[in-house]
């Protein structure tokens, strides 16, 4: 019989046994169309399907023995399984019929027929949820889906019934703590350093840095140091954990039988300024090589003394010493190498544990500050002079008449020119005539602006002379400073940008005035920025900090050789956040001088009143502001970093300079590669988030 017709009169058969759903039938279906099978299926067992476009096909089923609705259905569930189709609860009661592919997205229920594809979440209580992904990914099937939730510690399963409560079941057997706990303490040893020496065993894993006291030691058991109790905590199987902790034992015993000298290498502390502080803790007398005025004449408690206080100052005598830090007969005693930077303890077993976890404590690396300055100041100088002399006197008799005008703030001086002149012509050679010379010239090289005179004689009797000067003048600085300089937390720095000048302090001379000596003092002008950062929590950074700017003004006046200097300078602390600009403080000042000096009466007749009087009018406006901005250098790419930077900023300012493009290399990359022999500082690559 041809195939067509035979899927033809199988379907007629199983479409004419259709009978009331508590009956029972039998199938048997060759190569009949899925759709058509499904339409059949509802008919027989009362249930709704929707059917997927995607859904094609043929399907071959064949049953021996009748069969009754469910077992019918599970019967239904298994073939289209076995096509490639799944049958996913809807709202409603309905099912939705769809290809096997893509059935995890899509959204399901749960239900008791095992050929159901069904999403269910597994929360997990002691494994982690990715590993546990990782082992259930080859038991799920081709269609079905396995992923995990880190931040909940959950998996979520999307798999046909069957698989799923597979997956419930194994996950019941590995979803168990099977790990212990176990603190064990020391007596001699310290906990960081077996810590430390068993994570060396093994490697250090996900339990830390084993620097740092914790990691997964040999055997899968995690070691962690107990600072305050001086114990190492063991987790993880309690077969190993025995073992390890048998080993932990071991090597506390062997501590208690090991040398009374202990070598201590300082990774970062200054072991100079260390060994005080030490000295201090044991009663020893502080060894100083430079002691100072501040130095404390009081003696410190003892080590162990929670009521001593630990200074940084040396004392001058000796504390009592600890009970049991002695060696032998004698006192425990700390000493330094400079050689090496190295700290030496010669004390007993448990006075050395504690003095190690101490240095521990205090040799860490320090952080460090760039501390960048903005000093600004503008200011703006007007003057204005307008200033008339005249001079009308006699040339014969004893009684000679004469009228003048002279005013403080007119150059030059008309009665210093005529007295040289009138004095050059009468006696000549006279030391009073050189003088008056000297002083006229004096007035009239101090003269600025315009200025126009005139003299000569009325008749032969009299003389007249006048003098008219003019001046304005306008004056703008701009002056912008930025030193910047880095430093240790908690480490004071220095940066002066400016000349040493001579200052006279002293003058003496002989009894016969032939020995003349002069003694001067060096004085440091320009910028110069002193200051102590302290890296507070929060990354809040405190600064002391000094800060000067200073100049030459000149001369105190033209017989004088002492200087006048401009000096600006500002002390203050304050708490500045990381990174951020703070305004320390600066000066606004408006000074306005008029001055107006005239003859009386006569200078206030109008119009010709400016004959008879002389002004001038002079304005300085000055904007002086102070600006300082911390940022707290952390590792090697934030110092790299800010050195790029600034290397480019150098770098752009010699390529403007010389009119060069980008490309070209600069005598500043010329200098650090042949002299340094090294490449220029780049930016470090941008660190991409896992």
């Amino acid at each position: 019989m041809r195939p067509k017709l035979w899927a033809a009169v199988s379907l007629l058969t199983v479409m004419s046994m259709a009978i009331p759903a508590h009956a029972q039938q039998t199938i048997n279906l060759r190569d009949a169309d899925v759709r058509a099978y499904i339409q059949d299926v509802a008919r027989a067992t009362g249930r709704t399907f929707i059917i997927d476009p995607r859904v094609q096909g043929k399907v071959s089923v064949v049953s021996e023995r009748p069969l009754g609705r469910d077992a019918y259905f599970e019967l239904f569930l298994s073939t289209l399984r076995a096509n490639g189709l799944v049958v996913i609860p809807a709202s409603g009661g309905a099912f939705r019929v769809q290809p096997a592919d893509g059935a995890a997205a899509q959204p399901g229920g749960s239900g008791s027929s095992r050929n159901r594809f069904v999403t269910q979440v597994f929360r997990l209580n002691s494994i982690d949820a990715a590993s546990a992904a990782e082992t259930l990914r080859p038991l799920i099937s081709r269609e079905g889906q396995v992923t995990s939730n880190r931040s909940g510690n959950a998996i979520i399963v999307a798999d046909y019934a069957d698989n799923v409560a597979r997956v419930r079941s194994l996950l019941g057997q590995i979803d168990r703590d099977r790990q212990t706990t176990r603190v064990v303490p020391l007596k001699n040893a310290g906990a960081r350093e077996i810590a430390g020496a068993l994570n060396q065993l093994g490697g250090s894993g996900p339990g830390g840095d084993p620097a740092d006291g914790g990691g997964a030691a040999r055997g899968g058991v995690q070691v962690v140091a107990i600072d305050s109790s001086n114990a190492v905590a063991l987790r993880g199987d309690a077969a190993a954990v025995q073992k390890m902790a048998e080993t932990v034992l071991d090597l506390d015993r062997r501590a208690a039988a090991g040398a009374d000298v202990r070598v201590i290498f300082l990774a970062h502390a200054d072991a100079e300024k260390l060994l005080p502080v030490l000295q201090q803790l044991v009663g020893q007398a502080p060894t100083t090589t430079a002691p100072t005025a501040t130095t404390p004449n009081t003696a410190q408690q003892p080590f162990g003394n929670r009521q001593a206080s630990v200074s940084a100052s040396a004392p001058s005598v000796s504390a009592t010493p600890i009970a049991g830090a002695t060696i032998g007969r004698g006192q425990a005693v700390i000493a330094r190498y400079e050689g090496a930077n190295a700290i030496i303890i010669s004390a007993p077993g448990d006075v050395q544990r504690q003095l190690g976890e101490v240095i521990r404590q205090l040799d860490t690396r320090r952080e460090q500050v760039l501390v960048e300055a903005i000093i600004v100041e503008i200011s703006d100088v007007v003057a204005k002079k307008l200033g008339v002399q005249f001079l009308l006197t006699g040339t014969g008799g004893s009684n000679i008449p004469f009228s003048v005008t002279n005013y403080s703030n007119a150059v030059p001086n008309l009665l210093t020119v005529a007295g040289a002149v009138a004095s050059e012509k009468t006696d000549p050679g006279s030391t009073l005539t050189q003088t008056l010379r000297d002083a006229a010239v004096s007035t009239l090289l101090s003269a600025t602006g315009g200025s126009f005179g005139l003299g000569g004689k009325l008749g032969n009797n009299a003389i007249f002379g006048f003098v008219i000067n003019a001046v304005k003048s306008d004056t703008n600085s701009n002056v912008l400073s930025t030193p910047s300089i880095m430093t240790l937390d908690n480490q004071q720095a220095k940066i002066l940008v400016g000349q040493e000048i001579p200052i006279s302090t002293g003058e003496s001379l002989s009894s016969n005035f032939d020995n003349a000596f002069r003694t001067i003092q060096r004085q440091n002008v320009g910028i110069q920025l002193d200051v102590k950062p302290q890296i507070n929590a929060g990354g809040t950074i405190k600064l002391a900090l000094r800060q000067e700017v200073s100049s030459i003004a000149g001369p105190v006046s033209s017989t004088s050789s002492e200087l006048i200097l401009n000096k600006r300078e500002l002390s203050t602390t304050v708490t500045v956040d990381d990174g951020q600009i703070i305004a320390l403080g600066g000066l606004i000042d408006d000074n306005e001088r008029r001055t107006i000096e005239k003859v009386p009466l006569l200078g206030d007749i109008p119009g010709l009143g400016v004959l008879f009087r002389s002004k001038s009018r002079s304005r300085t406006k000055t904007n002086l502001m102070v600006f300082i901005r911390p940022t707290i250098v952390r590792s090697a790419p934030d110092a790299q970093r800010l050195a790029a930077e600034r290397y480019n900023y150098m770098r752009d300012a010699e390529l403007a300079q010389n009119g060069g493009n980008p490309s070209e290399t600069t005598s500043l990359d010329s200098m650090v590669r042949d002299y340094l022999h090294t490449a220029p500082p780049a930016l470090p690559a941008p660190t991409v988030p896992r």
